[in-house]
């Protein structure tokens, strides 16, 4: 694509928001409202506003003035591009939260949203999260002065302000009685980061969001995070026995690319079958609302608490009544009512149904069973590198959530969205098909085009053909996903500190970035490579850290990184310190105690751009650029500017 140039935006969260055919319609915009006068400020903003798509057409221009009136202060505060970006981004998420107040079931993270800008509230939601939230973290010592909530009331959103414990390192947490707004901000960047990190989509939501309290934002990261810890166990890893869902290797195969939640129903008609019940569940709406598929699960699972009146009583809501008592028997936890079930409402019903097969799933522990996963490839790097690059792919927020890397690429759409995202304006989409695509050799022509783009990008692509990634081949997808995450990685970088030269990033760049911030803070360790063994103790990376903010450590937790224990400490305690200084980052603990390369150098890389984002003013004593090259000067470019792609 030499020629295209494209408008970019110093922040890639706020670049990663838009396309390109938005971000020019939206410049184009900006550029009129501010021309008469040669300045744009805050007051101007409503009646300006009124052209613009969504927010102009839904929202009155008192309806504008309020909102900015709330959120801001001052008023005569001049607006640049990427403030009118967030401004939009804002009031496109008030608009759909008035828009969707009124529905029934209002948020549906059954549909993997890519952007928690859609979710609105539904307050039977709102009380079955609050009780689940009651009864996991009931008995957590620090969280107990907040437990329980109460769901009559607006707790629930005040609580987001202490990070939630168990998914990330608790030393990591900022736990003072009462909090600086500093300390308070890096408890709610680590929790987002750490969201991120396990497969939540939290574009549009920013760390002033959870300050705010901003309840259908809020809700939208909660039900997320619910629904990976409900879907936790629907796999092959952690639950075995789903074996007996299949008759051959072939259809193991099929049964290990399901996302969770179509496991889910599969467990559940798997058992549907052994009953009178002929239909086939095929949502967790529609075909359970009526309380008869849940009467004949329960039936077939828990007999011994069966009652014979819920299979013949007519009415619907006492069906459904009648089922949760048998869970309630069962002693199964439960956050829904006999409405919600009656309602169809899509992600209580989920929940219902995960914590059933959490309870009782009723499958066997047969030896003969088990026997399948022996032949299996079992390939613990694999698995490693896919989650890293599926929870780096999700977080672009594209128009599809994938849930398995090697299925959900191998029509190419995704895999272009990610390119177009990366370097903006490189898809040629004239010449792509969008999902559903029914003829294979359009899948075919995606994945050409995203070898093309590949090569032009200069990636080590040799005998990697399009139809590689429609055949789902692991290796080369993974080799084709590290080369273009680490292009993205180093064009940030380009972008950041060396634009007005052009300069290319390098591998030994940062290595050599990194090991002059630690020198130069006093420290002796050194990284002679990004596979060097040594950084298994994770010291150095700690050093590191302390390098370019010297209160993020806090030295008395920190071990010597000599057993397996103490190492697996330090690196947990170092990828927390890394999400909670703003680096997202998508790497294990395994990652580091192991050395695994292409992670040490995401890691590495995500620390070097945290700190170049800094003001330099910000930075601690000392800290220089010329630390990583003499002949290049910082260059924070405008949010208007523009750059050309090199094609």
């Amino acid at each position: 694509m030499a020629g295209y140039v494209g408008v970019f935006v110093s922040d890639p969260w706020l670049q990663n928001q838009f396309t390109q055919v938005e971000l020019r319609s939206l410049s184009s915009h900006f550029l009129a409202m501010r021309r008469d006068t040669g300045r744009l400020t805050l007051a101007d903003l409503p009646a300006k506003m009124s052209r613009l798509k969504h927010v102009g057409e839904n929202l009155t221009e008192q309806d504008r003035t309020s909102f900015l009136q709330d959120s801001y202060k001052n008023s005569d505060d001049d607006v640049d591009f990427e403030l009118f970006l967030r401004i939009y981004l804002k009031l496109q998420a008030h608009t759909t939260a008035r828009m969707g107040s009124g529905a029934k079931n209002s948020s549906a993270f059954l549909k993997s949203p890519t952007s928690t800008l859609l979710h609105t509230i539904s307050e039977s939601e709102k009380s079955s999260y609050v009780a689940h939230i009651n009864n996991y973290l009931g008995q957590d010592e620090f969280l107990k002065k907040y437990l329980p909530i109460d769901p009559s009331t607006n707790d629930l959103f005040e609580l987001i302000n202490v990070a939630v414990p168990g998914t990330i390192d608790e030393r990591a947490i900022n736990t003072k009685t009462v909090l600086n707004p500093w300390e308070r901000n890096e408890n709610h960047t680590l929790c987002l980061n750490s969201a991120k990190a396990i497969g939540c989509t939290v574009v549009n939501i920013g760390t002033q969001d959870f300050i705010e309290g901003r309840r259908h934002l809020v809700l939208g990261v909660i039900s997320q995070i619910i629904k990976i810890q409900l879907l936790a166990d629907l796999n092959l890893k952690k639950t075995p026995q789903l074996v007996e869902l299949v008759d051959d290797s072939e259809d193991m195969e099929e049964l290990m690319s399901l996302p969770p939640e179509k496991l889910l129903l599969r467990w559940m008609n798997f058992h549907l079958k052994k009953s009178a019940y002929k239909k086939t569940v095929t949502n967790f709406s529609s075909d359970v609302k009526d309380g008869e598929a849940y009467a004949h699960l329960l039936s077939i699972l828990a007999p011994e608490h069966s009652n014979p009146s819920t299979l013949t009583v007519k009415d619907p809501l006492r069906r459904a009544k009648l089922v949760l008592e048998h869970a309630d028997r069962m002693g199964c936890k439960r956050y829904l009512t006999a409405k919600d079930i009656v309602e169809g409402s899509p992600n209580l019903n989920l929940a219902f149904v995960a914590h059933i097969f959490q309870h009782r799933n009723g499958l066997s522990t047969q030896a003969k069973q088990i026997s399948f996963l022996e032949v299996l490839p079992d390939d613990t790097q694999i698995s490693r590198e896919e989650n890293a690059f599926r929870f780096w792919i999700n977080s672009f927020g594209n128009s599809e959530y994938i849930n398995n890397v090697f299925e959900d690429v191998r029509n190419g759409w995704i895999l272009l969205e990610t390119l177009d995202k990366v370097s903006p304006g490189i898809v040629n989409w004239k010449l792509a098909t969008k999902p559903p695509i029914k003829m294979p050799f359009r899948k075919v022509e995606n994945c050409n085009q995203v070898v093309k783009i590949g090569k032009q990008l200069k990636f080590s692509l040799v005998n990697i053909a399009g139809n590689d990634i429609v055949q789902g081949n692991k290796k080369l997808i993974l080799a084709y996903l590290w080369q273009l995450m680490r292009f993205n990685m180093l064009l940030l970088l380009k972008n950041l500190r060396f634009h007005s030269h052009g300069k290319e990033i390098t591998d030994a760049d940062i290595l050599d970035w990194a090991n002059n911030k630690v020198r130069n803070s006093g420290r002796q360790t050194y990284m002679s490579s990004f596979k060097d063994k040594s950084l298994s103790d994770g010291i150095f990376f700690l050093e590191l850290l302390s390098a370019v903010q010297p209160r993020v450590v806090n030295w008395s937790l920190v071990t010597k990184g000599e057993s397996e224990e103490e190492k697996k400490m330090n690196a947990t305690y170092i990828i927390s310190i890394a999400r909670k200084l703003g680096c997202s980052i998508f790497l294990l603990p395994e990652d580091i105690i192991e050395v695994n390369q292409k992670m040490i150098l995401t890691l590495t890389a995500s620390i070097m751009y945290w700190f170049l984002k800094q003001p330099v003013e910000e930075r601690p004593c000392g800290s220089s650029d010329s630390e990583t090259s003499s002949n290049s000067t910082m260059d924070d470019t405008s949010s208007e500017s523009s750059t050309e792609e090199n094609g």
